[in-house]
């Protein structure tokens, strides 16, 4: 079985039930979900919006090569709603990525793993920080706790408590 790491956000709508959506598609599409992260809210990164994401990592456990994975990935991003338009970042309903896949480093036209943005942005660095720290980002050599004690991104991650449907999405 691989172990894999999937970054999941959304910012558009009713964001804890797309959350919601993918995390149940993930588990019964890819594999069995083995830790989960908290729900965090964070500011957009990349480009401006007022509206706000919902993020979070899950650690998956499945037996499908990643192109399969991320296939299924962007199939689920289709079910719940996205419409992706362009190569520029955007508002979404939901946005989910391979972050790190085994001890594996692909580059592809389909599919880069590890996620390149992964040292630069504490919405991904402090999820997965708090499911495994010493997970060892592969291009660097660095911990995740590392990367994410030298991470310059100033953007604010805080943790997401609006209601108690936010416990049920770990």
């Amino acid at each position: 079985m691989n172990k894999i790491y999937i970054g999941l956000g959304t910012n558009l709508g009713n964001r804890e039930f797309y959350l919601k959506s993918a995390i149940e598609r993930i588990g019964s599409l890819i594999g069995k979900v083995t830790r989960s992260s908290s729900v965090y809210e964070t500011e957009p990164v990349g480009f401006k919006s007022n509206d706000l994401f919902l993020n979070m990592v899950r650690e998956v456990e499945t037996g499908l090569e990643p192109s399969v994975v991320m296939e299924t990935l962007l199939g689920i991003e289709k079910l719940i709603g996205r419409v992706r338009e362009g190569d520029h970042y955007s508002s979404r309903v939901i946005d989910l990525d391979i972050l790190l896949f085994d001890d594996r480093v692909i580059e592809s036209d389909f599919v880069t793993v590890p996620h390149p943005g992964i040292p630069r942005r504490r919405f991904v660095l402090i999820p997965l920080c708090e499911i495994n720290p010493d997970l060892v980002h592969l291009p660097t050599g660095k911990t995740i706790s590392k990367l994410l004690g030298e991470c310059t991104d100033i953007s604010f991650v805080r943790p997401y408590y609006s209601n108690p449907l936010s416990a049920k999405l770990k």
